[in-house]
């Protein structure tokens, strides 16, 4: 596999989970902005209301909810170096509006 970087975890490990498993898109049924910081980071978004086709670079629509992370937290959670869960309760990770449910779900994708 690909270094794991923001893109390789957006534009490759994402859909290729999504594929796999489409009830994942169902599940979350919401379009998610991800804002990620860090010399390679950038923004994509993932509308998870769609059946494919999921996984977009940049912001163009208004998302249900937006996530900030940096580039390495978000490469540790996708690594499984980092809980999700310990990430967003000491700020790593940041949900706006603040979505228990939703920020749960998208769990799954990790």
């Amino acid at each position: 596999m690909a270094e794991l970087t923001p893109k390789t975890i957006f534009e490759e490990k994402f859909p290729e989970k999504l594929k796999e498993n489409p009830q994942l898109a169902k599940d979350v049924g919401a379009v998610i902005v991800f804002e990620v910081s860090g010399p390679t980071g950038g923004t994509w978004t993932a509308d998870l209301t769609k059946s494919e086709g999921w996984i977009t670079s940049g912001a163009g629509v208004t998302p249900k909810m937006t996530v900030s992370v940096s580039d390495e937290d978000l490469t540790k959670i996708a690594a499984k170096q980092l809980n999700p869960q310990m990430a967003a309760m000491s700020g790593k990770l940041k949900f706006k509006p603040f979505d228990m449910a939703l920020a749960m779900k998208l769990g799954k994708l990790f």
